[in-house]
This record gives C-alpha cells, structure tokens and sequence, in this order.
C-alpha cells in the first residue's frame, strides 16, 4: 500500500474475517455475523476460487454443537428460499431436509480409508507420521509430513463419501488440524472443529474457539515454520488479536461458503457458474 507521504507498507488480503470477528467479540459483542469477500492463494478447482464470498458468524458463550444446529438451519433456509428440495453436483444429489449424518473424522478415517486416526496422535500434540503412511493406501512421498498424508486421505478417500444422501457433520478433527480450535475435554487429541458436506462438497467449517493466548501464540509459530518451509513466505502475527484473547469470551463460530451453498441450490456444475465477475 503506497501512503499519502509516498512510502510503501505491505499489507495482504484476508482469507477471513474471523479476526476481526474474534476483536469484537472480546469488546463485548455477543452475537455478530459478517458477510464478507475473502482470497485465498493456490487455490482454483470447480468449487475453489481465490476470491469469494463467506458467510461467518459468531456466538460468545454458546457451545459448539449450538453453531452447528445453525449451520443446518441455515442450510435448509437457502433450500426454501432457493425452491430447492434437493441440492446436486456431478451426479450426486441429497435431501437438504433430511437428518443429517454425524460422524467423527476418527470413524470416517475408519470406515472409508481403513486407518486408525487416533493410534497416530498422542495427547501431547504429536503425531506419529510414519504410523500414519504405514497405514494409509495412498502414495506417500518421502517428504510428506503426517499433515500431508492425513490431508490426502481426507480429499481422496474421505470427502467423496460424505453428504451423498442427507447432510454429513463430520466434526472432532485432530488438533493438529485445527489451530484455531480449543481441545475437547474428553480427548486432548481431537478439537471442537466440524465440517458440514453435501454432495461431497465441503460447505461450512466451525469452531469452539481457541481463548488461550499462550497456546494460539505456540500454534502460530508452528504454522508460520510450515508456512515458511513449504511456501517460503511467512506472515506477521497479529498481536491484537493474543491481546483480544486474554478478555474474550468462551465462543463457537463458524464460517459458511456462500457461493458453494448458491452453486448446490441451484445444481451449478461449477463454482464460476454463480459469481458476477469470476476472476479470470
């Protein structure tokens, strides 16, 4: 960005507004929502863009499992007001109103790929990288890390079974995956995040929302060496957020892809299909 006296800062796009929402939160909003655009680097498939629009909203003080019956609300109103009794892409096609699925990851790692998610975790954090590609029936590389090969299963094993006739919540994602979530009390190796499918589409990803400044700090460092080894580009911490932290509520958020929901709703083939002005 080039200020008025001429000199040069470099600033980036957001991939959320999740910060900001988390800002607000801590000055003592309870129930807020943003309808936001986002950008999003390497990313350009049918259902990918690197600009879009997300619906995401937060409640402070709310478990959740009360952001999720959002979720599913929210869904089953766009299928209303869209005139849509089913959603469908390439071939698949689901009843929005239908009881949804709910699966853990650990049971769906099981079921669909054959692995033991959780024999590879350990409650410290760790995770056991070449217990994981012992396991998995994918094609493993020597410089894959345990984040890589779970990522691969998750897209080629996993995500084309999910929400295929009714909605699929899957939800407690190992905590290494979720580095915005707090912990679950009943299993230190798995978080508060879910993700709701339909169609074999991801289309919203939520939280119970990490407050411990300390931890959030130790997660970002670890993310930026990731960042930094694979992409070689690294991103300033934002302090004001680990100092939102130490007053901010317990809260649950979520955020929503509202072009995927639109694309589904309307049985676009593509996500390009339902934006304006899709980037070229």
């Amino acid at each position: 960005m080039i200020q008025p006296d001429g000199s040069r800062e470099r600033r980036y796009l957001h991939t959320s507004p999740e910060f900001a929402c988390k800002k607000l939160l801590a000055a003592g909003e309870t129930r807020i929502f943003d309808l936001a655009r986002v950008y999003r680097n390497r990313e350009r498939t049918l259902t990918h863009l690197p600009e879009f629009t997300m619906l995401e909203w937060y409640r402070a003080n709310e478990a959740y499992g009360i952001i999720i019956a959002d979720a599913l609300a929210l869904i089953k109103i766009a299928a209303e007001t869209a005139g849509a009794r089913s959603f469908s892409w390439r071939g698949r096609e689901i009843n929005p109103f239908a009881e949804p699925e709910r699966l853990t990851v650990a049971k769906a790692f099981h079921r669909y790929a054959g692995v033991d998610l959780l024999a590879t975790l350990d409650q410290a954090g760790g995770a056991d990288r070449d217990g994981l590609a012992a396991q998995s029936r994918i094609r493993v590389a020597d410089d894959d890390s345990w984040s890589d090969i779970f990522s691969r299963i998750l897209v080629e094993e996993i995500e084309p079974n999910l929400g295929i006739e009714a909605l699929t919540v899957l939800y407690e994602y190992p905590a290494v995956e979720a580095a915005l979530a707090r912990s679950c009390a009943h299993d230190r190796r798995v978080s508060e995040r879910f993700e709701l499918y339909a169609c074999g589409v991801e289309l919203a990803n939520g939280f119970g929302e990490l407050i411990d400044p300390v931890e959030q700090r130790r997660r970002f460092v670890t993310e930026m060496e990731v960042k930094e080894r694979v992409y070689g580009e690294r991103y300033p911490i934002d302090e004001e957020l680990l100092k939102a932290l130490t007053i901010m509520p317990p809260a649950s958020g979520v955020a929503l892809g509202f072009d995927r929901l639109v694309m589904l709703a309307t049985g676009a083939t593509r996500i390009d299909q339902v934006i304006w002005t899709p980037v070229p």
